[in-house]
């Protein structure tokens, strides 16, 4: 909407910089000017600077200057529009009104406005009445304290046709009634009745804070669970967020804006600390909501449900945002705990619980990346190529040029970590595939072959190597402080089951983050990142009775004598195939190369009369069989 300069002018003349500045700090009067600490920085000096004669403010400290204006904006995360008005409500100014309808909208939608606040306060009033006891009692046993309450202005609808009855009396129009959804029209020529009753009310507020919808929760049985208002002249659903005029003062301040699932997780946010908690309205994120929250934080947290279905919210939410993304603007996602919202962590486990998940965030390129592992395996050429496909189909769904660029590198990176030859530092075999002692003068050996599986007569040896490498994951998942054993050796191989080497990764990166996690915490961690069921698949008996010391009860000497027992045998086996190889390949090919290669195989492979194949030489207890 445009406005006249005149009118614009007229409120800089009503209301001053120095008065607006001076809601948020504490100002020095200097000469013709007034100083303060930058209500932008964190500063002990001051220097911000404002001069009423000439209607701007400037702050030393961050570069930002303007007037009024861009100031309140700035401050409230408001458009142009929504200052001009709220400093207009403030400077006693009527926006004008550019056209006729605009004059019949701007009445219709005042009537409106009225209608829905009287009922919110109705709601309000009879909460707090002996009819809206259930209503109350209900809201005290989830928690939530008398200020809370109030603070979101939550109500009661009692039976019957109150609404109607009341507010017709008060000479208020049905039609004005309708319009707003506080009733519901009549079918088959029935007379209209109340849209709410029986139920708990949450009022939806515009970004202004005022009421212009309502969610109601029912009390027993009943469907639905949550009735919301529909769509009407004065409420979108797709274009505001539940909180989000409670919330945007806290989001600027923090720069992070909480996305939750529901209005009871929002509230339960706000009462332990987290004020800047929005929730989308019943309605998965629009591409409206996702850049309503930009103008808030560059990076928000989509913090969903930990069961199957906050999961497909999560991935949801990340396929609407991909086209949208632009250079410092993206996504993060917090799942919570199986069987947990925000509201179960805040009350029972407290604010710190919650904020430790926020803080373990996944970013949305780590969000697309993990269900790209869920949906493709990798065990063949073909289906590694599926994958590589699908990622870069993922990517060039950014508009951006900038962004698609990065995600297309970034895919490609993990592409190539997930595929390259294992590698792993130290001496003999293993320094010679690909260690730092790479041969004389720096140079490769010749004609190195990639591994194969093991051949071996009569036995699964493919089965055999993938049992050992669940076995050194299953150790390190229940004995965490083996990271700094054997993280450089685990970092380096490629498992062959594309999910548990999905999972190797995601076990490996969070001990890095977090080292002192003890087996159940990361065990909790990975079963929120989708790895339940391949938690339930490795840590289990067929596992442990290869290797006791793989469980949790082995002792930590164990547990190490026996990882590095198994991983020398994984390497062996890869040995071995790369001999086999090299040998059918000198046979079919002979060469000075072919036979250089041979040869360096056979000097490493040495006879093992304890290894026959059948897995780690331990017995039950985890002790080493002789």
């Amino acid at each position: 909407m445009a406005f006249p300069p005149q009118f614009l002018d007229e409120i800089r003349t009503r209301v001053s910089v120095s008065s607006v500045v001076g809601r948020r700090a504490r100002l020095i009067k200097r000469g013709r000017e007034y100083v303060c600490l930058s209500p932008f920085t964190n500063e002990k000096t001051p220097s911000f600077t404002i001069n009423d004669d000439k209607g701007f403010y400037h702050c030393f400290s961050s570069g930002e200057h303007g007037d009024i204006f861009k100031f309140v904006m700035k401050m409230q995360n408001l458009s142009f529009p929504e200052a001009v008005e709220r400093l207009a409500e403030e400077a006693g100014l009527e926006v004008p009104k550019q056209s006729a309808d605009e004059i019949q909208q701007a009445e219709q939608g005042a009537r409106g406005r009225e209608a829905v606040e009287a009922a919110c306060k109705l709601y309000e009033e009879v909460l707090h009445a002996p009819e809206g006891r259930r209503g109350l009692e209900y809201l005290q046993n989830r928690g939530l304290t008398d200020e809370t309450i109030k603070r979101f202005r939550l109500g009661y609808a009692p039976g019957g046709n109150v609404i109607k009855t009341k507010f017709l009396a008060r000479g208020v129009k049905e039609d004005v009634l309708l319009e707003t959804r506080l009733l519901s029209p009549g079918k088959d020529g029935r007379e209209s009745f109340d849209f709410f009753r029986d139920r708990v009310m949450f009022p939806i507020f515009d970004l202004r804070g005022r009421p212009v919808a309502f969610g109601g929760r029912v009390m027993g049985e009943g469907e639905p669970k949550y009735l919301n208002s529909p769509d009407t002249p004065l409420f979108h659903k797709g274009q505001l967020l539940y909180g989000m005029a409670l919330a945007r003062e806290a989001a600027a301040s923090k720069r992070e804006i909480i996305v939750a699932e529901g209005y009871m997780d929002v509230i339960a946010l706000a009462q332990a600390g987290f004020t800047n908690a929005v929730a989308p309205l019943g309605t998965a994120m629009t591409e409206s909501q996702i850049e309503l929250l930009w103008r808030m934080s560059p990076e928000p947290i989509l913090c969903f449900d930990g069961d199957k279905a906050g999961r497909g919210a999560a991935l949801r939410a990340a396929e609407r945002a991909l086209p949208l993304l632009k250079p410092g603007l993206s996504l993060r996602f917090a799942l919570m705990p199986a069987g947990k919202d925000p509201d179960d962590i805040c009350r029972r486990d407290g604010a710190g619980a919650m904020a430790q998940v926020l803080a373990e965030a996944a970013p949305l390129s780590d969000v697309l990346w993990r269900q790209l592992l869920l949906e493709h395996q990798t065990d063949t050429p073909e289906r590694r190529a599926g994958l590589e496909k699908a990622a870069m189909a993922k990517a060039s769904q950014i508009a951006d040029g900038t962004v698609q660029a990065q995600y297309r590198r970034l895919f490609k990176d993990r592409l190539f970590e997930l595929f390259r030859p294992q590698s792993t530092k130290g001496s003999g075999y293993a320094a010679w595939r690909g260690g730092k002692n790479q041969g004389r003068g720096g140079q490769k050996p010749p004609s190195p072959l990639p591994p194969a599986p093991l051949r071996r007569t009569g036995r699964d040896a493919g089965g055999v190597q993938r049992t050992r490498e669940g076995i050194l994951l299953a150790a390190l998942i229940n004995h965490p402080g083996l990271r700094d054993h054997v993280e450089e050796r685990l970092g380096g191989m490629s498992f062959a089951d594309s999910r548990l080497d999905s999972l190797r990764q995601t076990a490996l990166m969070h001990l890095a983050q977090n080292p002192e996690l003890d087996f159940e915490a990361l065990r909790a961690h990975l079963a929120n990142l989708g790895f339940a069921e391949d938690l339930g698949n490795l840590l289990n008996s067929d596992v442990y009775v290869h290797a006791g010391f793989a469980r949790p009860t082995a002792s930590m000497d164990q547990a190490t004598a026996g990882w590095d027992h198994t991983f020398a045998l994984c390497q062996r086996t890869d040995l071995e195939a790369d001999f086999e190889r090299a040998k059918a390949e000198l046979e079919a090919n002979p060469s000075d190369q072919t036979w250089a290669t041979f040869m360096a195989l056979k000097e490493q492979v040495q006879p093992d009369e304890d290894e026959d194949g059948n897995g780690p030489d331990f017995d039950d207890a985890g002790h080493h069989r002789r």
